[in-house]
């Protein structure tokens, strides 16, 4: 790795109607380092590179760039100049093509005469990928990809411009084990051409795993940079949060009720088959799994999103019928979705209309009339208890982090007083301290007698706050723990299907 510094943002600030969004943040970047910036939801880690990339005017400071100042006017002008980003959020264009979508923009190399080569583009696109190690066909059309293989396709794109910086947002998130193995090769062979690398993530270990430096930001400042090897996790985390946390699984003791949910022979076919358990009261159940277990597709199934092919459902102790979530809402239960971005967020709609959509019927009242001061009453209260960061309740949803986004959609069904609440990866792409927040929100509602159904691929996630585990394996459950006998391998060992090897 060189010492040669290729980017350089001094003293940048930039405030939003009425919030400091950034003070005075400096960063720079060497050529070929892996340099990740870290910090919580809403520190300013989006606004930093927004800056950069042009879709925002900085209020002050200066960019650096290749030894020149510059002021980028739009990403696409930042692209050409050797700058391009991997979103966290996916913006494919579904109805089109791998290879379509890879080389939007930049067609002219494949056009001659004003037409473009197909087959030429075809080729190109096969050569990136497996250049990358990546094996998707080429023609496939990004509507039939997976999220993981959707990132994947992220990545060849950003690659594809030759850039000499190349930002990812939490760019392994949705990706699994094998796949995230193949990334971390990829940013090897970036940095060994001098390539850089912004590396935004809230998993820490990944960050000392491939990063050369670390700088933190806490409220729209820079608190510190620092080489990874010096600095442990544990100081890490105090950096970013401004306080130490000591426990990021607070397992509350709660006595275990009554079946409050039973499941038998569900099944889908090519997802899932002759599903059976039982969630009582009170109890967080959580479901381990790779990436195309089948874990979510269940959850969907419990909660009316997809129709079942047969089983049954039981609540307490009474057979239903669940065709569609309104029915799954109507018999307590809700449901936050693994992809915030196409199934929780409603993305033109104001933060407060988010917070309240699922039980609008409750805030109209016995009569149908509707009551605005109970809609705002209601949102103020859940917001403050989901400790959301926002400038005003009427802003879109959109204008929030990440972060903050979820905790507004978990905010909303806990207005509806939900029986069972389906959690399906509720901490992905979250900061360290909005997780230990939300784990202490799980124990919260477990505490009050609401059941839990979790789905995670964070391991210590599940260990920490599940009463027992199921383990998913090819759409069926292949081995169940509880909690005094909890085992890290032996949960690995049944998800990848070598337990009895």
């Amino acid at each position: 790795m060189s010492h040669d510094v290729i980017l350089e943002m001094k003293g940048i600030s930039k405030r939003f109607a009425g919030i400091q969004a950034l003070d005075n943040v400096s960063f720079s970047l060497r050529k070929g380092e892996v340099h990740a910036l870290i910090g919580e939801n809403g520190a300013g880690k989006s606004t930093l590179m927004k800056i950069l990339l042009g879709m925002y005017q900085r209020d002050s400071g200066e960019i650096i760039f290749k030894g020149a100042p510059v002021n980028f006017k739009s990403p696409n002008e930042a692209l050409k100049s050797g700058i391009s980003m991997i979103h966290q959020e996916i913006s494919l264009v579904p109805t089109t093509d791998i290879a379509e979508n890879i080389w939007l923009g930049q067609e002219k190399q494949f056009t001659t005469f004003g037409l473009i080569s197909h087959k030429q583009r075809y080729k190109e696109t096969q050569n990136l990928l497996s250049n990358l190690g990546i094996h998707l066909d080429e023609r496939a059309r990004v509507n039939t990809l997976s999220i993981a293989q959707m990132q994947m396709v992220e990545l060849a794109r950003a690659i594809s411009y030759n850039a000499n910086v190349v930002i990812m947002d939490e760019p392994t998130s949705a990706l699994t084990e094998a796949e995230i193995q193949k990334l971390y090769l990829i940013i090897k062979e970036l940095s060994g051409n001098d390539v850089s690398v912004i590396f935004i993530s809230h998993k820490l270990e990944e960050v000392f795993r491939i990063c050369d430096r670390i700088t933190v930001l806490r409220d729209g400042s820079c608190v510190d940079t620092k080489e990874s090897s010096a600095v442990n996790q544990v100081q890490l985390v105090s950096m970013i949060v401004g306080r130490q946390i000591n426990d990021m699984f607070p397992k509350k003791a709660v006595q275990i009720g009554e079946p409050v949910l039973e499941v038998k022979n569900l099944s889908k076919q090519g997802f899932y088959k002759n599903i059976n358990f039982t969630l009582r009261r009170g109890e967080i159940l959580g479901f381990c799994g790779l990436m195309g277990a089948g874990r979510t597709e269940i959850m969907r199934g419990i909660f009316g999103i997809d129709k079942l092919d047969s089983g049954e459902i039981f609540i307490g102790d009474k057979a239903v019928k669940i065709r569609s979530p309104a029915h799954a809402i109507e018999n307590g239960i809700g449901m936050v979705t693994e992809d915030r971005l196409r199934a929780g967020a409603i993305h033109n709609q104001s933060i407060k209309n988010n917070t309240t959509l699922a039980y609008f019927r409750s805030i109209c009242g016995f009569l149908g009339i509707y009551s605005s001061k109970r809609e705002t009453t209601d949102f103020l209260t859940s917001a403050k208890k989901m400790q959301v960061k926002y400038a005003s309740a009427s802003d879109p949803i959109s204008s929030l982090s990440g972060g903050n986004q979820q905790k507004v959609i978990i905010a909303r069904w806990l207005l509806t007083d939900p029986r069972i609440l389906i959690l399906d990866e509720p901490t992905r792409g979250i900061d360290v301290g909005s997780k230990a927040e939300i784990h202490r929100i799980m124990g919260d509602m477990v505490e009050q007698g609401v059941s839990i159904l979790l789905v995670s691929s964070e391991l210590p996630e599940l260990i920490g706050v599940s009463d027992r585990i199921l383990v998913i394996r090819h759409g069926e459950i292949v081995h169940e723990c509880s909690r005094d006998h909890y085992d890290q391998e032996t949960l690995i060992s049944h998800a990848f299907g070598v337990a009895d090897a």
